[in-house]
Formats: structure tokens, sequence, C-alpha cells
């Protein structure tokens, strides 16, 4: 999977090279390319933004700047271009599993108070944000994308029972987990996970699924 990232400030995507992503990096299964937008604007300052028509606090980023940036990354059109945005449809397991089986992903982040809409017109396919609330830019957002889609590109996990089973995989909030020891700070693992019978555990581990998304996330469950 190719992921372009048009945004202010590059250096940030720096820290995907860390942890399972960062191998995954290094092993060729993803890459991740985040370009400064301020390499392609046509103001001799490296200005990107400017105030509102129409009056309002805050800048606006500039279409030309982004549409170049753009254009210099997917010329031909062919990746799934993606808008950070509060306005966007919030993401969720389906969406994520939907990119994730995209070659390629171009995700813009904007910053300020966004960027002016004809760029979005021409050159977004769809606006995604990660939650009801605004941050000061895209670019955290963008690398929650890059995360969640990532660790379904095959090989990026060392074993696919990993997203089996893990929350929201089959619409419900994940089970408890437990390790050694056996006993911490006075708390024992519940006896039926050292029963060794399989029947039992799969149904102490449903019934802990409907138990926590009931009490923390009823919406699943109506949805399901």
């Amino acid at each position: 999977m190719r992921i372009d990232v048009a945004t202010l400030f590059p250096e940030m995507f720096e820290s995907l090279k860390c942890g399972v992503i960062g191998k995954a990096i290094e092993r060729g299964l993803i890459s991740v390319n985040a370009v400064n937008i301020r390499e392609y604007t046509a103001d001799k300052h490296g200005k990107c933004d400017d105030t509102p028509f129409g009056g309002g606090a805050g800048m606006v980023m500039t279409p030309q700047p982004i549409h170049d940036t753009i254009r210099a990354l997917d010329p031909d059109r062919s990746a799934l271009r993606i808008y950070m945005s509060p306005k966007g449809k919030t993401l969720d397991q389906a969406t994520v599993l939907r990119l994730a089986k995209c070659e390629r992903l171009l995700i813009l982040c904007g910053n300020y108070e966004g960027v002016d809409q004809r760029v979005i017109d021409e050159d977004i396919d769809e606006e995604i944000s990660i939650g009801d609330y605004v941050l000061t830019g895209g670019e955290l957002p963008a690398m929650v994308l890059i995360n969640a889609c990532a660790r379904y590109v095959k090989g990026v996990l060392g074993s696919e029972q990993s997203t089996d089973e893990e929350s929201f995989s089959d619409g419900l909030l994940e089970y408890p987990q437990y390790t050694r020891p056996r006993e911490y700070l006075g708390r024992e693992v519940p006896e039926v996970l050292l029963s060794g019978d399989h029947a039992a555990i799969a149904k102490w581990r449903r019934e802990k699924q409907l138990e926590i998304t009931r009490e923390r996330r009823p919406d699943l469950l109506e949805k399901k």
C-alpha cells in the first residue's frame, strides 16, 4: 500500500517509523510519503493561507499550493483522495477495512480554519473525521487513519488472528485479556481461562464482549 500525505508539517510523520508500522515501512509492506505543501506554493514568501472571504476569525489554506501538490503526487488520479475534516464521515471499522484494500491513498491535512472549498470540490474524493471534536490540524487524524488501515495490510501484523478477534471486528468491543502472573496486586486471572476448556473460554469471552459493549457502547448492540 502506498500512502501520500499533503501537509504543512511533514516532519510529524516521522513518528510512524516507530513500532509495528515502522517495521512494515522498513519491510516495504507500506510506504508513507509526506510532502510539504509549501514546496508547491507560487507565493514568493512561501505563504499558503489567507483571510476568509466574508470575514471571520483565523486563516484559510489557499487552493493553489494544495491543488498543485495533489496534482504532482497523483497526476493520473489513481489514488483515493481523502481530506481529514471534522465535517467528514466518522471513521469506523467498515471504513478502515474498505480503505485498507486500496493500493493507493492520498491524504490531505488541513490547518487553521480549513481549506478553500474549491480544492475540496476539485481534488478530493471523500472527507473523513476521527470524531466529534476539532484539532489544530489534520496530521494526527491522518496518522490515526494510516495506523488503522496499515494493520490490515497482509504481513503487517504477526498473526491475522490479531485483527479477527479485536474490538469492532464483529461489531462488539473486545473481551478482557490476561497474561502471567496468575495473581497480581491481589487480583487473579479468571479460572475459566486456566481450564483448558476451549468451549467454556469462548463462551466466557463472548459473554464479556456483550457485557462490556452493553455497558460502554450500547449503540453497537443496537446496530448489531
